[in-house]
């Protein structure tokens, strides 16, 4: 997957990040797969780093993964829901890697400079910060675009992650739903919006993703989605 991502970017001269997780510690049900743990999980993505030849991120839930996140990967992400964590923050931002702070659902864009302030303070500037939708109701996310010039005004990059902002948390009871047929539309947005990058869950058979396949974007269409990116983006420079 790294491979063909990496050739679909290499072609249009766009810069790539092969994003994995060594655990899905926030999985809906309990019997749903967490990923293959910290040991093979670091072991794989240190593996794709070197053979592939790209930068890696993956995220960590609990400050002791940090130090030997940060000795395989390139970006250390804190997911959504523990965007406020502060042991958790500090700890990546201790590494000196870079550090990708998801915006939780439950925060407004303005609250994302105490996470920068948290990571600044502890003696990091590497921050990125991505918008992924806020919860609206039960089971919904809504995106409010307005968070990217928001939050770009805090100083750092921000990416938008076009792919878990159609999805529809515990909509299909023991794991999550989503709406991929959107995708395109809400990465446009963000491209329009200013985004500096974009986030995407892709998959060559999302029916038979181990996660996150409901709101992923099939490896297929991928091509043909960038290629509007980069025409939106020229468009608005």
């Amino acid at each position: 997957m790294a491979d063909a991502l990496k050739t679909i970017a290499v072609s249009r001269n766009i810069p790539f990040i092969f994003k994995a997780s060594f655990d899905k510690a926030n999985r809906s049900s309990i019997h749903s797969y967490r990923g293959p743990g910290v040991d093979e999980g670091l072991n794989i993505l240190k593996e794709v780093r070197a053979t592939i030849g790209v930068p890696v991120l993956s995220d960590i839930h609990e400050a002791s993964q940090a130090e030997r996140a940060g000795m395989v990967l390139d970006i250390i992400q804190i997911p959504a829901f523990l965007c406020r964590q502060t042991d958790l923050l500090t700890a990546a931002a201790g590494t000196g890697k870079i550090v990708n702070v998801k915006k939780g659902q439950f925060v407004s864009p303005a609250e994302m400079e105490n996470v920068v302030l948290k990571i600044h303070e502890a003696g990091n500037d590497n921050i990125i910060l991505t918008e992924r939708g806020s919860t609206f109701g039960y089971n919904n996310l809504v995106v409010d675009f307005r968070s990217i010039p928001i939050m770009r005004t805090f100083g750092y990059p921000v990416v938008f992650d076009a792919t878990h902002s159609v999805q529809l948390p515990g909509a299909a009871k023991d794991k999550s739903g989503g709406q991929p047929e959107f995708i395109p539309t809400l990465a446009s947005a963000g491209v329009a919006a200013g985004a500096d990058g974009i986030f995407m869950e892709v998959h060559d058979n999302p029916s038979h993703a181990l996660s996150d396949g409901a709101n992923a974007l099939h490896l297929d269409e991928l091509p043909k989605l960038i290629d509007r990116l980069i025409r939106i983006k020229n468009a608005s420079a």
